[in-house]
């Protein structure tokens, strides 16, 4: 079951980082999830890509965040799955900001990174269980099943469908060198059975509302299932 843990405190935003990890898989385009142990209280058993909270250390002397960010991702893929990625192979996807009322919130910067190079992923088994290389399209699908096989957050769903009609990693950057990152600050919704998440595009994000007429770009979350809708 899904859970998003709701406070009435006001929690501080914790800047954070993730890559989105891909590779040419025989069948196509391949995208790196990890599973995060079922003991661990924040998403526990969820799928994720590889990242984790900005350290001081990541500064370097440096006050910048967007470097200290990509600093966390390179070294939280390091970690986590055994991966060693550079800096200039980082193409910066989107900025998530958890939404006000979450219980743990966190600012995260998503990059996308390409191995060229064949290396072994090692998860740490401690925060980290299991890792899987599979295609955008195939995880969407078994977030989507009646066994519910791979559970995944609203972030990781969403940047897995801006690029599964992908077919190689090619076409992955192609498209990155033409769209400009989006920033995603949710406004959540309560309705019936879960929460509605609207995005700043929304023809109700400014009122929260969900029945205006107009662009819809939003993504509900009701029994333990995931729906992205996106107007073009």
């Amino acid at each position: 079951m899904f859970l998003l843990e709701i406070s009435d405190i006001v929690e501080p935003v914790y800047p954070a980082a993730t890559i989105v990890l891909l590779r040419d898989g025989q069948t196509g385009l391949e995208a790196l999830l990890v599973q995060r142990s079922r003991e661990v209280k924040h998403m526990g058993g969820m799928w994720v890509f590889p990242g984790g909270k900005v350290d001081e250390a990541d500064y370097s002397g440096n006050p910048d965040d967007y470097s200290a960010a990509v600093n966390a991702a390179i070294r939280e893929t390091r970690e986590e799955a055994g991966l060693e990625v550079h800096a200039d192979q980082l193409t910066y996807l989107s900025h998530w900001t958890t939404p006000e009322g979450a219980k743990r919130r966190f600012a995260t910067w998503f990059f996308v990174a390409i191995l060229k190079e064949h290396q072994e992923v090692q998860v740490d088994g401690g925060e980290i269980a299991r890792h899987r290389w599979v295609k955008p399209t195939s995880a969407l699908e078994e977030s989507a099943s009646a066994e519910h096989a791979m559970r995944l957050m609203p972030p990781t769903y969403v940047s897995l469908v801006q690029i599964a009609d992908c077919e190689t990693c090619a076409q992955v950057s192609d498209r990155l060198s033409v769209t400009e990152p989006l920033v995603y600050a949710p406004r959540m919704v309560p309705i019936d059975g879960g929460i509605c998440f609207l995005y700043a595009a929304d023809v109700g994000y400014a009122e929260g509302t969900l029945d205006a007429e107009g662009r819809r770009h939003r993504l509900y979350m009701v029994n333990d299932r995931l729906d992205y809708v996106c107007d073009a």
